[in-house]
């Protein structure tokens, strides 16, 4: 009985040590990890947004849309006039999930640029979606211009990824959603 005993002593000791271990990790890294995505993200926005002077991540508004969630949406302005904004769509139906990526538009609703920000894709395939030969065909389009937003294979101008349809469906169907 007093092997049992101790055996659970050691035993919460050592779970006790690692919690406050993975505590301590969590609290050092927690604010660098911040930095580093928020840089990520407003290194997409510089990438998709037309010419602009001033600085778009102070510059944010955020929309609420109708099913309750909100949108950011950063400004770019050039000499005081908004050239253009930025903003993260998600296409909920990747092959292997959510696909979330930042497009950019000008003041007349043109594509401007398309940056993917996160995915779970297969390597070699879908992931094939943050080329710029992919992401390169929806530059200069807007909602008028394709009147279909859909794969060559659905009848729209958009040219799917070989082996990769679903993904490719995802980003132009969320482009287009993006857009309205």
């Amino acid at each position: 009985m007093k092997e049992i005993v101790r055996l659970c002593f050691v035993l919460t000791v050592i779970a006790a040590v690692s919690a406050g271990v993975l505590a301590f990790v969590n609290e050092q890294t927690a604010e660098p990890i911040a930095k580093a995505l928020l840089e990520e993200k407003m290194s997409a926005v510089r990438a998709v947004l037309p010419p602009f002077d001033n600085e778009p991540d102070k510059d944010m508004i955020t929309i609420g849309k109708e099913d309750g969630t909100a949108v950011e949406i950063y400004r770019g302005r050039k000499d005081g006039a908004i050239t253009g904004a930025a903003f993260a769509v998600t296409a909920p139906d990747g092959y292997s999930g959510d696909i979330e990526f930042m497009i950019g538009v000008d003041g007349e609703g043109v594509m401007q640029g398309l940056m993917v920000l996160k995915h779970l894709e297969t390597p070699g395939l879908g992931a094939k979606i943050e080329t710029d030969d992919f992401r390169g065909q929806y530059k200069g389009k807007s909602l008028a211009d394709p009147e279909v937003w859909e794969v060559t294979k659905d009848g729209g101008p958009f040219v799917p990824i070989t082996g990769a349809t679903i993904s490719s469906r995802a980003v132009t169907r969320a482009s287009a959603k993006g857009l309205k």
